[in-house]
């Protein structure tokens, strides 16, 4: 019988793991090139969302030096919807220094790790423990769930983190810190859910305060949340022979490197209200009114033909857009649109 709820946790986890493409199979080595890859696509990402740009890119890019050399308008549209842009920008950075500095392998220890472009402390002991088998705390979100349960910690996040992390150390064991790191994250992915967690399935039951207690979804305790602000903004969709202008964004900021709709107007033309969209960012939500119109004139631009445009690329905030874009130009420029004049700026 396992002696502590870590032994506990390894056991259930030899059964009961996910399977997940990024994962080795029993008798195989782990990939660092798709540990780091699946570690920086599930940042504040379910797995449901990157299982399937996982396999694209590592179908499309299927080495670090493969990514490396890739261009940085491919990666761009090939991550577009996963969100977190600046995620997709880091990589790239990070492929180019493991490729060019470290001849396409990825450091084995977290010092080193924490050097690269994108890698924080999570990411990099991530790496360490399930790429290269290192003795590395590994704590997201699944994990503080776990172990503030089986503490009870009354302590709110995030100040509870430092105590988590001390939790977490004393439980990993000197070897398979990586297992121990996947069985946790499992157990709070499938069992230890926030809402309605399972309880009778679970294999640290019987160490857990927060089921003792019969209110296991108190835990962790978090400090209120300030309000999220909310903005308002417009997008133009200018349309000429059956193409629309898009716009490369700044590399540094909000969609970093993305295409996009222009957010100031483009030309001077009548411009048409076709309907708004809500979006949420982490820091605010956003309110974005797309104005159209039709012009016989071509300002330079990147155009994107109009009946492809959700292979162009753009972010899931202008996808939204394009869609009513899309919308707008099934109906014709019918009359009864809300217009304003706009100068070319």
């Amino acid at each position: 019988m396992p002696v502590d709820a870590a032994e506990a946790l390894l056991c259930w986890y030899v059964v009961d793991k996910r399977r997940l493409p990024w994962r080795a199979e029993p008798g195989e080595r782990a990939d660092p090139y798709r540990v780091w890859l699946s570690e920086v696509m599930l940042q504040q990402t379910t797995v449901a969302a990157v299982k399937p740009y996982f396999e694209k890119f590592t179908s499309r890019w299927p080495t670090v030096e493969a990514l490396a050399a890739a261009e940085d308008a491919d990666v761009m549209a090939a991550w577009a919807g996963l969100g977190y842009y600046a995620r997709a920008r880091n990589l790239l950075a990070c492929a180019r220094a493991v490729a060019g500095e470290h001849a396409g392998h990825f450091p084995d220890d977290e010092a080193a790790l924490l050097k690269l472009p994108g890698i924080g402390a999570y990411t990099a002991a991530a790496i360490a423990a399930i790429a290269f088998g290192r003795r590395a705390v590994v704590v997201d979100g699944n994990v503080e769930r776990v172990v503030s349960r089986l503490h009870a910690l009354k302590a709110p996040l995030p100040q509870a983190r430092p105590r988590i992390r001390a939790l977490v150390d004393a439980m990993t064991p000197a070897g398979g810190a990586g297992d121990f790191a996947q069985a946790t994250m499992d157990l709070g992915a499938t069992i230890c859910t926030p809402r309605g967690p399972a309880c009778g399935l679970c294999p640290v039951q019987g160490w857990c305060q927060a089921y003792a207690e019969g209110e296991p979804e108190l835990y962790p305790v978090k400090a209120p949340k300030a309000p999220r602000p909310h903005r308002h903004g417009k997008a133009y969709w200018l349309e000429h022979d059956g193409e629309v202008l898009l716009v490369r964004r700044p590399a540094k900021g909000l969609l970093g490197g993305m295409l996009a709709l222009p957010e100031t107007p483009p030309a001077e033309a009548d411009w048409e209200e076709a309907g708004a969209v809500e979006h949420v960012f982490t820091h605010f939500s956003l309110t974005m009114t797309l104005m159209c119109a039709r012009t016989d004139a071509r300002p330079a631009g990147l155009w994107h033909a109009a009946a492809t445009i959700a292979e162009a690329g753009l972010p899931t905030l202008f996808a939204k857009l394009a869609a009513r874009g899309l919308a707008w130009r099934e109906k014709g420029k019918a009359g009864g649109g809300v217009r304003e004049k706009a100068l070319l700026v």
